[in-house]
C-alpha cells in the first residue's frame, strides 16, 4: 500500500486527486492540507510514503515544503504538482529534493506512474519538465531569474500575468507591503523598471505565462 498525502489549496483538486487514487486499491490516500503549514504539522502526526504537492500555496510555497521535509529528516518523498512546467522553478524544485515534478496538465495514468516511481525511490520528470530542463542547460550564460528567491519568482510570474499587486497579495496570502517589497527587490535584482521590462526578460530567458492555479 502506498500512503499518499495530498497537498493543494484547492479542494476541487484534492477531492479529483483523492477520486482517481482511491480507485486503486494500491494507493490510501492518508491526508490531505490546504496550505503548506498544515501539511507539515499533518505530516508530523500522519506517515506518508508519497507527498503531492502543489508548488503555489497560500504562505510557505511547495518549494519550502520540499525543503523542511527533506532537512527534518521526512522519510515521505515529495512529487511537484504545478502549472508552471518551464523556467527556473522545476530546477529549483529538484534541487531541493524533490522525488518529481509534474504538469497540472499530466494525463491520470502518468500521475499514477509518478507515485509509484518515487515510492519505489525513483526520481519521475514529466518529459515535457525534462524537455524544456535539457534546452534551458543549454543556456551556457545562466537565467538571471535564478537569483530570485522562490517568493520572489512567484510575483515575477504573477507580474507578468498581469494580476494587480492586491491580487497577488491575495493568492499568495501576503500582506501588499510584503508583495510591494518583493516586487522592488525582484526589479532591483534584474535591472529593470516596470513589468513590460519584465515580461520581455522573462520571454528571452524561456519563461511562459502558465495560469497558475
Amino acid at each position: 500500500m502506498i500512503r499518499v498525502y495530498l497537498v493543494d489549496d484547492h479542494e476541487m483538486v484534492r477531492t479529483g486527486f483523492r477520486a482517481l487514487l482511491t480507485q486503486h486499491p494500491e494507493f490510501s490516500v492518508v491526508g490531505e492540507a490546504g496550505t503548506g503549514e498544515e501539511a507539515l504539522a499533518g505530516l508530523r502526526e500522519t506517515p506518508a510514503d508519497v507527498v503531492l504537492c502543489d508548488l503555489h500555496l497560500p504562505g510557505i510555497s511547495g518549494l519550502e515544503v520540499t525543503d523542511r521535509l527533506i532537512r527534518g529528516g521526512s522519510e515521505a518523498r515529495v512529487i511537484v504538482v504545478s502549472a508552471q512546467e518551464d523556467g527556473p522553478l522545476p530546477r529549483r524544485v529538484l534541487n531541493a529534493g524533490a522525488s518529481g515534478y509534474l504538469g497540472k496538465a499530466a494525463p491520470s495514468e502518468e500521475l499514477l506512474r509518478a507515485i509509484r516511481d518515487v515510492s519505489r525511490g525513483k526520481r519521475y520528470i514529466s518529459t515535457t519538465v525534462a524537455q524544456q530542463m535539457a534546452i534551458s542547460s543549454l543556456d551556457t550564460t545562466g537565467s538571471p531569474f535564478e537569483q530570485l528567491s522562490v517568493r520572489e519568482l512567484e510575483v515575477a510570474m504573477l507580474l507578468i500575468q498581469g494580476l494587480r499587486m492586491t491580487t497577488i497579495a491575495e493568492r499568495l496570502n501576503l500582506s501588499a507591503k510584503t508583495v510591494a517589497t518583493h516586487k522592488y527587490n525582484l526589479f532591483a535584482k534584474l535591472h529593470v523598471n516596470d513589468i513590460a521590462s519584465l515580461t520581455k526578460m522573462a520571454m528571452q530567458h524561456g519563461l511562459s505565462e502558465p495560469q497558475l492555479v
